[in-house]
């Protein structure tokens, strides 16, 4: 008698978070240290089939605020607290995506990096709609 045990990967966003200008005194050979850092990190999840998707996002852009059609749209404005960028990845748990999270090189290069680790919702509940998903 064969018994076969399928896990079934759950998805989770890592959104990472650090202070603006935590990088700003780096040294052209500590930002390339620090980016192959994370090209490894990036190639790793990569090779071990939990990554989905990886970017790091553009300081710029509009925050669009309203309700019911009657909408405000403003520059982006970069605060303290800047989401620098995301891992969309797969993971059994909420805590293996807390142990990926902890790799992250954000955390040997910066006091200030955070990451905040949420699980991604696949289906309402209440109509069974499914997301969409390009992959």
């Amino acid at each position: 008698l064969l018994i076969l045990k399928i896990t079934v990967m759950k998805e989770f966003m890592l959104l990472i978070r650090n202070e603006a200008g935590s990088k700003e005194n780096f040294t052209s050979e500590l930002h390339k240290a620090f980016v192959e850092k994370c090209e490894v990190y990036i190639e790793k999840l990569t090779m071990q089939g939990k990554l989905i998707a990886a970017q790091p996002l553009v300081r710029e852009g509009c925050m669009i605020s309203g309700f019911n059609g009657d909408f405000q749209e403003h520059p982006y404005a970069e605060g303290k607290d800047v989401m620098v960028g995301y891992y969309h990845i797969f993971a059994d748990s909420l805590e293996d995506a807390i142990g990926i999270a902890k790799e992250n090189p954000e955390f040997y290069y910066t006091q200030t990096a955070r990451i905040e680790v949420r699980p991604v919702k696949m289906k309402e509940e209440v109509t069974g709609y499914v997301y969409p998903k390009n992959n």
